[in-house]
Parts: structure tokens; sequence; C-alpha cells
């Protein structure tokens, strides 16, 4: 393996400096008519003009995205093509009752597959390969929450979920000092970047624009402003996550939470050899400020985690590049979960961001009188839930009573988060309390900290 030198920083993202970055599509050109109109060409936003157009070929769907498809956080995640229920089922639960909680579960359960489906339909080479999701504990602290997890799972067997002792986690991955870990079947690796790109070839290959570097100002009752024209249209349809602060009148609408990732060089085989990971698992940890990583399509480990978690006034970055401390972070991280790796030299650091609502919980809804709709709110949990969401997207518009527009995450109303600088410290307070929960957990705290209770309570999740 190479010797250490500085490490590619930004550039959008390792996935992108990969695949290379795309050609420009044209930019909007006037003011122009449409029947809807798709605001940001990331996941949500393809995937909805995906369907829609398949729906009804008819009808005229335009995207307009402020830089390239991808750009945002559909380019830069962590590849985890997984079944979450953005913030956990429990409230859900309390409001559409068991059975229909448990169906939700299931359709993000085949969601999953209907990704790996359409990939393969419209020849998109996305690096796939579906080993599951393993979660693991590497304290004792972390072991107790595992425990618990796996209890709570137990009563919801849609998830498929199975704990797994230190020996049997470690056939499938050697992981420093694991102790347990929680797994599951429904997930799959992925090249973000590669996945985005190919969907959005397939969206143009249907006849639907995707008009690049136009930025959407303003999103108002039957019309998108652009500085380029305005798209009038009976729908518009709001997917622009981790940039929606960006948005007049929608500023604290959904928090940009930033993450950071770095990606090693290839690593030999005697290192695979050495840590296992055959099975393609995605691999996360019960930290409370948690990790999360994949193998490669190419032999490399991609891990990612919080870094610098929010900007002041819910500043977004432009590049992606990421804090020196982050990627040392990270790096310290990667080579004490796999020692085996630890003379690899780091390739590419990238940072990104997501969309958090004031409740933790993603959503999807659409305003039948305004015609405007929006999904989104992932919290990083977005790559398979994008396209259920899309989907339900196309129902509210075409099909307003069918099953995807009954479930919980439908039309719900969300409160905003606190004007600056509450917004901030509310924050930084917070990971500053999970930062020194882990800590003292690392150190022996056989417990969950008491701290991390108190940011628990602080993130209102």
């Amino acid at each position: 393996m190479a010797l250490s030198t500085a490490p590619a920083n930004g550039n959008v993202s390792f996935w992108f400096a990969e695949t290379g970055l795309p050609d420009p599509r044209p930019g909007l050109d006037g003011d122009l008519e449409a029947d809807v109109a798709v605001v940001g060409a990331g996941y949500t936003g393809l995937w909805s003009a995906y369907y829609l157009k398949q729906a009804r070929p008819d009808l005229a769907v335009v995207v307009l995205e402020s830089r390239f498809a991808g750009f945002g956080a559909s380019g830069r995640n962590g590849g985890w093509l997984t079944n979450s229920i953005t913030g956990g089922r429990g409230q859900y639960v309390k409001t559409h009752g068991r059975a229909v909680v448990g169906r939700f579960q299931e359709l993000l359960n085949d969601t999953v597959d209907e990704v790996i489906r359409v990939a393969a339909a419209e020849g998109i080479d996305a690096g796939i390969a579906k080993g599951g999701e393993l979660n693991v504990a590497r304290n004792r602290a972390q072991l107790g929450r595992l425990q618990a997890l796996a209890e709570a799972e137990a009563q919801w067997p849609e998830a498929g979920t199975r704990l797994l002792d230190a020996g049997e986690t470690a056939e499938r991955l050697r992981v420093s000092g694991a102790l347990g870990s929680i797994y599951h079947p429904h997930c799959a690796r992925i090249h973000p970047a590669r996945l985005v790109r190919g969907l959005a070839g397939a969206v143009e290959a249907l006849g639907v624009p995707v008009f690049e570097d136009t930025p959407v100002s303003e999103i108002l009752p039957g019309r998108a402003v652009t500085p380029r024209g305005t798209v009038r249209a009976k729908y518009i349809l709001r997917a622009t996550e981790g940039f929606t602060a960006n948005l007049r009148g929608h500023h604290r609408e959904w928090l940009p939470m930033n993450s950071s990732m770095i990606a090693t060089e290839p690593l030999p085989d005697s290192v695979w050899d050495e840590i296992g990971w055959t099975s393609m698992d995605t691999v996360g940890d019960m930290a409370h400020a948690y990790m999360y990583a994949q193998r490669t399509a190419d032999g490399r480990i991609a891990l990612g985690g919080r870094g610098v978690p929010y900007r002041y006034g819910s500043r977004t970055d432009t590049d992606g590049a990421t804090q020196p401390e982050t990627i040392a972070k990270l790096t310290a991280l990667l080579r004490d979960m796999f020692p085996a790796a630890a003379d690899a030299r780091i390739d590419h650091a990238w940072a990104g961001v997501l969309g958090v609502p004031r409740d933790w919980k993603a959503t999807v809804g659409l305003d039948p009188e305004t015609g405007l709709g929006w999904a989104g709110g992932y919290v990083g949990t977005g790559v398979a839930a994008t396209n259920l969401a899309a989907r339900t997207l196309r129902d509210l518009i075409l099909e307003p009573e069918s099953e995807l527009t009954r479930m919980p995450w439908v039309n719900r109303k969300v409160r905003r988060w606190e004007p600056e600088p509450l917004r901030w410290l509310g924050v930084k307070s917070m990971y500053a309390a999970y930062y020194a929960a882990d800590r003292a957990e690392n150190r022996g705290r056989a417990t969950t900290s008491p701290i991390a209770k108190a940011a628990d309570l602080i993130s209102g999740r």
C-alpha cells in the first residue's frame, strides 16, 4: 500500500471523482409551461419524473436543477440502499396503528428490490451488491443498546433483523473489538453517482428535459421561479432535501445537516483476507455520533460520520470540501475499526448535506388545491426512501386513493426549526454531548451515558 499523502478533498465527492463530473446539460432558456415541474435533480426528483412519465407518457414533465444531476446528497452519500423508516416506527404506531406501520416497513423492504430492478432494466451499472446491513457494538454500553434494539426489533418480524454474537459477527466481518451486531437482509451497497447519472439518463430517454445550472429561488402555486425564466405548471414538486433552506420561505423548514466521508485506496487481497467482508454488508455502529461504511465495488473502504454537523444560518457548501480535523477523525476511526487497513492511503475526503425536519422524520405530500408537492427530510436514510417517496408523489397526483398515499409519512405537518442562534446552539450542544458520551463509553462506562439522553431531548427525536 502507498505511503500516506494528503487526500483529494471535495470536488463534490469521491463517487464523482471516480466517474468524472458529467458534461453540463443546457439550462432553462426562458419561460416554459408544463404539467409537472420537479425542483431538484437528485434521487427524489429524478425518480418522481421517471414514475410520472412511465405512468402517463403524455404528461409534460420538466426537472430543474441548480447545479447538475446528483450534485447534492444523491451524489455524495454512503451508498446504503436500505429499508429504514426515518425516525423510527413508534410515533407512527400511535397515529396510524400497528398494521399500517408494518405494511410501511414491508413497502420499504420491497423498495430496495425495486431500485435494483429498475437499475437492471435501464442498464444502470451502479455497483449494486445486496449483502444486507450490519450494525456493530464495540463497547459494553453499545452492546446494551444493541440488545435493547434487538428486543424491540423482535416485535417487528417485517424488518427481518437478527441479533449476532461476537463470533457470528466475525464470520461476516472482522471489526476490532466487536462484541455483537444486528443484521438485516434488506440493504444493498451501491455506487451513488453511477445510480444518479444512470437515472438522469433514463429520465431523459423518457422525454423529460433536465435543465441544469437553473437554480429555483422561489416556489409558488403554479410557478417555479428561476433567474433563467419561470416554469408554469399545475404541479410543482419540491425535491431539494438539504438545500431546501436556500428557497425563499423555506429557510427553517429542514435543517441542512453535514456529513463527511473518506475513501481509502483499493486494498490488496491480503487485507481483505484479514477483514473478511465478503458478503458486502453495509456497516454501521451503535455509537451516538455513529459511523457508516461500505466495501466499494473496486475494493476500497468508504467510511463516513458527522464531522462538523451544522453551519450557522443553515449555510450549505459548494464543492463538498470537509475540514482537515474531520478527515483526521474519520481516518483514526477507520484504523481503529480495521487495523489491517491501518497503512492504507486515504485517497479522497468529501462532505454533503442532508435534510433534517424538526421531528427527524421524513415526509411526502401534496396540496391538491395549490398543486405544491414535496418529499424529503430523510436524515441520511434516503437512498431507498426517495424511490418510495417518488412513487407516492406519482400516486398523489394520478391515483390519490392508492395504498401508498395512506402511509403514515404522507401529508404530515411538521413544525419549523427555531431561529438563529438557537438552531446553531442546539445542534452544536447536541453533538458535543454525543461526542462526550461516546468518549465516556469508550473509556469503559458500561451503560448509556446520561449526557446522550440529554442530547436526545435537545434534538427532539
